[in-house]
């Protein structure tokens, strides 16, 4: 129970660095965006949308995988699904 907490803890922490990056990204890519193209409000509403979505989902799935190896929620779905071979 006690590596439970820690991962969700360090889960909550990545989270945070990983909306961060996302902010970041999507000032980086209105900013590129900006010296070649006039900008425009749709423009900008997608981009926003798309990047930062993009970065978060992405980032957010690897950030899921790690705090369920670190939680120990594998090693639980490993026990339960393997066969001493008493079964067949």
């Amino acid at each position: 129970m006690k590596d439970r907490a820690a991962a969700m803890a360090e889960f909550k922490r990545m989270l945070i660095w990983i909306a961060i990056a996302a902010v970041l990204m999507v000032i980086g890519a209105l900013w590129y965006l900006s010296l070649y193209t006039e900008m425009r409000l749709s423009l900008v509403l997608a981009t926003i949308g798309g990047v930062f979505l993009s970065v978060l989902l992405g980032c957010g799935l690897f950030a899921a995988a790690f705090f369920s190896d670190k939680s120990g929620h594998d090693q639980s779905v490993t026990d339960a699904t393997s066969h001493s071979g008493d079964d067949r």
